[in-house]
This record gives structure tokens, C-alpha cells and sequence, in this order.
């Protein structure tokens, strides 16, 4: 996949200060406070930063986290995983493939078919929805 770089001024144009710190910098949003945590609407969530589709509604969970959880790609090819050691903690980061923004974190605590919970800060994420008109994902 073709990396999208920019610097950080460019980015700094194209994002609000809490995606760009977000995706940028590996900040963390509150917990509950994200946009698309209670999001019930079918669709697609898509990096913010390039655009690259990541998760379906229909892979989106209730976790009781805080944050948007899936259970698993669209594509996994789409994204790629670092150790994170930070905060006194050893996690696995996942980042998006295009453009190395991150994303959050993947644990393997998540339900069936996958057990995987792909836990997901809602500033790096762009949705839209799909109309019933438009039929399944």
C-alpha cells in the first residue's frame, strides 16, 4: 500500500486539534466521550486522517470500555500492529496502513467469532452511514 505522508503543519490543517493530537501524537480520548461510542447507525468508520475503510457497523460491539470496540476488520491488510509499552503497560497498537495514523489498541478479549476487541479512539475515525435504500454493508 502507497504511504500518504504529510508534516505535521499539513496536518495540522486537515484535522481538529483532538484528531490531530489523537492521530498524530497516540493521544487517547476520555472514555464515554467519543462521537461514535453509542453510534447504533449501520455503515462503514473509516481513518480520518486518509480516508482508508477499517470496520463495519456490523463488527462493532458494546464492549463497556468507553471507547468504539469491533470484533473485526474489513480488511487486515488496512492497518498495522506495534508493541506499545507506554504507561507502564504492554498493549498492541494498531495504526492505519496509509497514513500511520493511530487508531487505538487491540486486546484479545473480544467476543466470537474473532475474540479480538479492536478498541478505538473516535477522534481517528470518519463514519457514514448507509440508508436502508442502499441495502446491507
Amino acid at each position: 500500500m502507497e504511504k500518504i505522508k504529510k508534516s505535521d503543519a499539513e496536518w495540522q490543517t486537515l484535522l481538529t486539534n483532538e484528531q490531530y493530537e489523537v492521530t498524530r501524537h497516540k493521544g487517547t480520548e476520555p472514555a464515554f466521550c467519543g462521537a461514535f461510542v453509542d453510534n447504533k447507525r449501520q455503515g462503514l468508520y473509516y481513518c480520518v486522517c486518509c480516508g482508508l475503510p477499517l470496520f463495519s457497523s456490523e463488527t462493532k460491539f458494546e464492549s463497556g470500555t468507553g471507547w468504539p470496540s469491533f470484533f473485526q476488520l474489513i480488511d487486515e491488510n488496512n492497518i498495522e500492529k506495534h508493541l506499545d509499552i507506554s504507561h507502564d503497560k504492554q498493549r498492541v497498537e494498531i495504526i492505519c496502513a496509509r497514513c500511520d495514523a493511530h487508531l487505538g489498541h487491540v486486546f484479545d478479549d473480544g467476543p466470537a467469532p474473532t475474540g479480538l476487541r479492536y478498541c478505538l479512539n473516535s477522534a481517528s475515525l470518519h463514519f457514514e452511514a448507509v440508508s436502508q435504500k442502499e441495502g446491507k454493508l
